[in-house]
C-alpha cells in the first residue's frame, strides 16, 4: 500500500535527453529525493520525498529538472478538500501531531490587499523625494507626557526633559525574532550584519546571543522567553533592547521546541542547554500568571540594565488582543510588538497556526485606538509582525497605527528561502533552517547580508515615493493618520474596526 494513500504532493520530472549524469542534485538535495543507480549509471528520482524547495532544478546544469504541483485530485469536494483528506491520512499513519514551518497559508482574506493609499493633487501638492529630503528616522520607546525646555541669557533652547531609552531606526522597519538554532549560524550572522549596515535592529530571537555577534549587539534586540535560554546579566547589557516574549503569531499559547539534532557544540553553548537534548519553551512562563507578575519581570530587566534601554513585551494577536495590550503598558513596557497569525515560526502544531489568532491589520487597528482612548498612546511604542510581503504592507501598517514593523518571513525569501515548509526538519536545501555542516555552508553571508541590505533600501526608496505621492516628507506624520487609508471591498464592520473608511467616502 502506498504511504500516505495518495500521490506526493509535488511530481519530479527528469528529461532524460538533458540529463548528463552529473550528480548535482544528488549532493545538493538533503531529502533524498535523487539517487544514483551505479549500475545502470543513471539518477533516479523518487517525487514522494519531493518537499519543493526547488534547490536541485535551480543548480542543474542542463536544465533536465521540473517540478510541477501533482495533478492526481479528488473527486470535488467543498467540505472535504484535498489538504483536509490528506492531513486525515497522515495522522491515521502516523499517529502524531501534524507540523508546518512558516506561516499560516490558508486563502483567507488579506486586508491590506483590500486597502489603498491616498494621492496628493493640486491643492496640496506631492512631494519629489529624489530633490527634496523625506525622513523616514524613527525612535521606538516610551514618550513624556509633555516637553519642558530650558532658555539660556543668550536665548539658547534646550530639552530640560529627560527623555527614556530610545531605538533610533534609520528606516521603520527591523528583521522580526528568529533564534540561532532555529536558523543557521550565517542566517543569523546576516541579519546582525544587515541590520547594522541598514541602521536598524534584527531581534536574536529566544535563542541566546552566540558570541560572534556580540560585536553588532548595539543593532540587536534580545529576547526572555519563558525558556530563558542564554539570558544572563551581559546578555540583557550587551544589547540594545530587551524583548519579553509572551506570545508568537504563528503558534499563540504555545511552547517552542527546537529538535535535539538541531542542538550542536554551538548551539549548545549559546542557549547554555546541553548538547543532544530538545530546547523546550513552556507556553507559559512560570513567573507571569497577571499583569502584576508582568510588570515585576519588566521591573526586574529595567533594573538589571541599568534603565538604560527600552522593553518590549511580545503577544500574539489574539481576540482580546487590545486588552493585554493595554495592561503591558501599564505594567511599564515601553515597546509593544504584535505578531498576527500569519507570522511565521520554523515549527508549529499545523491545526494552531491555521485557526487561532486574528490577523495583523484588526489586532494593530484594535490596540493603536485602545491606547489612544485611554489616553496612554504616547507611552509605548507599537511595532506589528506578522507576514509583511511590501513596502505598501509596511506604509499602510505605519497609516494605520504603527510606528514600525518587524519582517522575518521576507527576510528569510530574500536570502533565498523558498517556503517549503518543512523548516522543522532541520534539511533546509538552502542552508537557512538547518544545524547541518553541509547544508550551511551553502548560505553565503556576505551574499545574504547585501541581499537583506538590498531589500531594505528598495523597500525604504519605495516608502519614499509613496509619502511624496501622498505630499508628507516625514515618515510621523503618517502615523496612525488613517485618512489616508480607504477600504475596497470590506464590510461596514471590517472598516469600523480598521477605523477607515470605503473608497469613494
Amino acid at each position: 500500500m502506498r504511504k500516505w494513500l495518495v500521490e506526493p504532493d509535488f511530481i519530479l520530472t527528469r528529461d532524460p535527453d538533458r540529463c548528463i549524469n552529473c550528480q548535482v542534485c544528488v549532493r545538493q538535495c538533503a531529502n533524498d529525493v535523487h539517487v544514483h543507480d551505479e549500475e545502470a549509471d543513471l539518477v533516479q528520482s523518487d517525487s514522494e520525498k519531493c518537499v519543493g524547495c526547488h534547490r536541485c532544478a535551480a543548480l542543474c546544469p542542463t536544465q533536465a529538472i521540473s517540478i510541477e504541483k501533482a495533478s492526481l485530485e479528488f473527486r470535488p469536494n467543498g467540505n472535504w478538500t484535498a489538504d483536509r483528506i490528506r492531513a486525515v491520512y497522515k495522522q491515521a499513519e502516523g499517529g502524531g501531531i501534524l507540523l508546518s514551518g512558516m506561516g499560516n497559508d490558508q486563502t483567507l482574506p488579506v486586508l491590506w490587499d483590500h486597502m489603498v493609499l491616498n494621492a496628493s493633487q493640486v491643492t496640496n501638492p506631492s512631494i519629489d523625494p529624489l530633490r527634496e529630503p523625506m525622513e523616514l528616522v524613527t525612535y521606538l520607546g516610551r514618550k513624556p507626557d509633555r516637553l519642558e525646555l530650558n532658555r539660556d541669557a543668550n536665548g539658547k533652547v534646550s530639552l530640560a526633559t529627560e527623555l527614556a531609552p530610545q531605538l533610533r531606526l534609520e528606516t521603520p522597519i527591523m528583521f522580526s525574532a528568529m533564534s540561532y538554532g532555529s536558523i543557521s549560524y550565517n542566517a543569523s550572522f546576516s541579519l546582525a550584519r544587515a541590520a547594522q549596515a541598514a541602521g536598524t535592529f534584527a531581534n536574536t530571537g529566544e535563542g541566546g546571543l552566540h558570541k560572534d555577534f556580540r560585536p553588532y549587539a548595539k543593532n540587536l534586540i534580545v529576547q526572555v522567553a519563558s525558556g530563558r535560554f542564554g539570558v544572563d546579566p551581559d546578555y540583557l547589557n550587551v544589547a540594545a533592547a530587551v524583548e519579553i516574549k509572551i506570545g508568537q503569531g504563528a503558534k499563540p499559547g504555545i511552547g517552542g521546541h527546537l529538535p535535539a539534532e538541531k542542538v550542536d557544540a554551538q548551539v549548545s553553548a549559546t542557549r547554555m542547554i546541553p548538547e543532544r537534548t530538545d530546547a523546550l519553551s513552556p507556553a507559559p512562563h512560570h513567573d507571569i500568571y497577571s499583569i502584576e507578575d508582568l510588570r515585576q519581570l519588566i521591573y526586574g530587566i529595567k533594573e538589571a540594565t541599568q534603565y538604560t534601554k527600552p522593553v518590549c513585551v511580545k503577544i500574539s494577536a489574539v481576540h482580546n488582543v487590545a486588552a493585554i495590550a493595554s495592561g503591558a503598558v501599564r505594567a511599564g513596557a515601553d515597546i509593544v510588538a504584535i505578531d498576527g497569525f500569519r507570522g511565521g515560526t520554523g515549527a508549529a502544531p499545523t491545526v494552531i497556526r491555521d485557526n487561532v489568532g486574528i490577523p495583523i491589520e484588526l489586532a494593530l487597528a484594535a490596540v493603536d485606538a485602545r491606547l489612544r482612548d485611554e489616553g496612554i498612546r504616547h507611552q509605548a511604542s507599537i511595532v506589528a509582525a506578522g507576514s509583511f510581503r511590501s513596502s505598501a504592507d509596511v506604509i499602510k501598517a505605519i497609516a494605520l497605527g504603527a510606528d514600525a514593523v518587524y519582517i522575518g518571513t521576507a527576510a528569510l525569501v530574500a536570502m533565498g528561502c523558498h517556503l517549503c515548509q518543512k523548516c522543522y526538519t532541520g534539511k533546509c536545501n538552502w542552508g537557512i533552517a538547518t544545524q547541518d555542516p553541509m547544508l550551511t555552508k551553502r548560505l553565503n553571508a556576505d551574499v545574504a547580508t547585501r541581499r537583506l541590505s538590498n531589500l531594505l533600501r528598495g523597500w525604504s526608496l519605495e516608502i519614499k515615493e509613496m509619502l511624496g505621492g501622498m505630499g508628507i516628507n516625514a515618515i510621523e506624520s503618517l502615523r496612525g493618520n488613517r485618512e489616508h487609508l480607504r477600504g475596497i471591498a470590506l464590510s461596514d464592520r471590517d472598516l469600523n474596526i480598521l477605523g477607515i473608511k470605503a473608497a469613494g467616502e
